[in-house]
């Protein structure tokens, strides 16, 4: 009978199953490759997560974003199996299949704009950023690109060259191939020292005034950014921003590469985060981690004449667009459009709790977000905002031990998010900010 909360059962967390595996993973593993949260899983259903200790954990991290409806859905499993027993491997480029195709005609129809008519495949986000910039430059003919600070775009290399976090993503990694950083809407530490709403969103206008001069004029591919940065702490920008960047873009005809691989697949509320704002219309979008049900299919979608512009075999990849990948993408797609009604319902109640907590928790200096993506940045002071990074390392330890699986981010590692399934059912929320509750309490003691 599958579980219908979290439950501690070990003396201790990780239990000791999971303690023997994690001294495999000493001998056998990179010591580069981390883990956040010690308890080795033996099963997932909906937003709880069984380790084989027999712990139970509410899942508040989906796998950083991708189970946006949820562990092991019926259909999607169904569908994988279905697929797999026809074939599991073929290479688009080689054989080609109808999955492939119907993918691509999916998001054409769900993309935020109807010029957006034409994908390529690929499989992880990393890899669909890196194609977004190759288009790009092709397209353009043009070689600089260009993304924000507090960005993440990946680890391969141009991937990790877009990304603005050094430690531990780029330390030790360069050197790194050539890209430009501008400054994000980061209203809660604004760069120029300004506020909303009077500052008429300058940080914009200053990335036309560096795109108009002598070093960029005339030479800039792409612009890469995310609605809403994931790794640089679910930073919401002001409604406006975004509709400049479009303009500006289209000024210096530059690609606007909108890197949806975190807020869309519904997760904001709707199939996509841009489309919240008017007047925002990407030439290229980037999807991956929550299109696929789990499995690695990520996509670049765009304007024809963009994506048609590299040569006959410029854009490939042995795995991509994998055809088991593209039945589990395909069968939770309309799970998601059913999904997304909820997201309101999920956003609010996050949202009414984390501001009761902000008037308990001195710590608590910002919460913001949007739909199921939802984060806290923690500040010794409020006046300073200087970086709570020990209290949210010490939450989320205590958030683990009580039984819930939570992930932190931000520039300063000091911000908690909060990424629940879209449809996760409410008694199990409210046990999760319950925790989260107690989190604080056991966590902000420290020294």
């Amino acid at each position: 009978m599958a579980a219908k909360k979290a439950s501690i059962k070990t003396a201790e967390v990780p239990g000791p199953k999971s303690v023997e595996l994690g001294k495999l993973k000493e001998k056998y593993i990179s010591k580069a490759i981390g883990i956040g949260q010690p308890a080795y899983i033996e099963k997932a259903e909906g937003s709880l997560i069984t380790d084989i200790d027999g712990n139970v954990f509410i899942d508040m991290g989906s796998g950083i974003g991708v189970m946006n409806v949820g562990h092991s859905n019926k259909e999607v499993v169904n569908a994988i199996k279905k697929q797999a027993e026809k074939f599991v491997h073929t290479c688009f480029m080689v054989v080609p299949y109808e999955g492939y195709v119907r993918l691509a005609e999916k998001l054409a129809n769900v993309a935020p704009h109807k010029g957006l008519s034409k994908s390529g495949l690929f499989n992880s986000g990393a890899e669909a950023v890196e194609n977004s910039v190759k288009i790009s430059r092709h397209y353009t003919k043009k070689p600089a690109a260009f993304s924000f600070t507090h960005a993440f775009h990946g680890r391969t290399f141009l991937a990790m060259a877009l990304t603005s976090k050094e430690m531990p993503y780029k330390a030790g990694f360069g050197p790194l191939p050539e890209s430009y950083k501008v400054e994000f809407a980061y209203c809660y530490r604004c760069p120029f020292k300004m506020e909303y709403p009077s500052c008429g969103v300058a940080c914009a206008d200053k990335i036309d005034e560096i795109w108009s001069s002598k070093e960029f004029e005339g030479k800039v591919a792409c612009l890469v950014g995310e609605p809403i940065p994931g790794e640089g702490g679910f930073i919401v920008p002001p409604k406006e921003f975004y509709a400049k960047i479009t303009k500006y873009c289209k000024k210096h005809g530059i690609i606007y590469v909108d890197d949806e691989i975190q807020t869309g697949a519904g997760r904001t509320g709707k199939m996509w985060c841009v489309e919240h704002w008017p007047g925002v219309e990407p030439d290229l979008l980037v999807s991956g981690k929550g299109i696929g049900g789990g499995f690695p299919v990520s996509a670049v979608t765009g304007r024809p004449e963009i994506m048609d512009a590299p040569q006959i075999g410029g854009l490939g990849g042995t795995f991509g667009g994998n055809p088991v990948a593209c039945a589990a993408a395909l069968a939770q797609f309309p799970i998601i459009e059913n999904s997304m009604k909820n997201v309101p319902m999920v956003n609010a109640y996050m949202t009414k709790r984390l501001k009761e907590m902000q008037s308990r928790f001195r710590v608590i200096g910002d919460i913001r977000g949007m739909g199921a993506m939802m984060a806290v940045e923690l500040v010794s002071d409020p006046k300073s905002k200087t970086p709570a990074s020990k209290e949210t390392k010490a939450i989320k330890a205590a958030a683990f031990k009580k039984g819930m699986i939570l992930l932190t981010c931000g520039t300063f590692d000091n911000v908690i998010r909060l990424h629940p399934s879209m449809i996760m059912p409410a008694d199990v929320l409210e046990q999760a900010m319950d925790i989260l509750e107690a989190s604080f309490e056991e966590g902000t003691k420290v020294q």
